[in-house]
């Protein structure tokens, strides 16, 4: 697996940032039985270079607190019995299936951790599986869409036994 992880602001965070990506990423990874190994890019910015981002490729001038690009267009959210069909989707150098980015607004961790009563390391923690499962193709549009991703993001996060403290 690859990860590149890039920061474009202060991160400041207590604990390893890096490495706490990597296992939630591995951690989504198993969990969903993706049978690839896998290439995807997160990047740590602040309000203004995700509200940037956001204007850019979604049409929305505000900021947020994470942005998710999947690389794959799935026929059902978590199947991947059709990636091996498109070479498109494979890093030709590594082999490794490309499956986006994500983008994390650092500053609206640490105020959503406040805001919710939790560590930085849980918010931080939990928007990486959430955006996981974007990447996986799932969403939460619909009541039941939102249910779906919800258990799937705590139980991800009960595997890493980070928990809301």
């Amino acid at each position: 697996m690859t990860v590149f992880i890039e920061s474009e602001c202060e991160v400041g965070f207590e604990f390893d940032y890096e490495k706490i990506a990597k296992d939630v990423i591995n951690t989504a990874i198993d969990y969903m039985k993706f049978p690839f190994e896998a290439e995807l890019s997160v990047t740590l910015t602040d309000d203004d270079g995700i509200q940037t981002i956001n204007k850019e490729f979604r049409g929305i001038d505000s900021p947020t607190d994470v942005l998710s690009f999947p690389m794959i267009e799935y026929t059902t959210a978590g199947d991947f019995s059709e990636i091996e069909e498109n070479d498109d989707l494979f890093n030709p150098e590594s082999g490794e299936v490309i499956l986006g980015d994500i983008v994390l607004n650092v500053p609206r961790i640490y105020k959503q951790a406040e805001e919710y009563g939790h560590s930085t390391l849980r918010e931080y923690a939990f928007l990486i599986a959430h955006s996981m499962l974007h990447l996986f193709g799932f969403d939460h549009m619909t009541e039941d869409e939102a249910s779906v991703m919800e258990q799937k993001q705590r139980e991800i996060l009960e595997i890493l036994n980070i928990s809301r403290d």
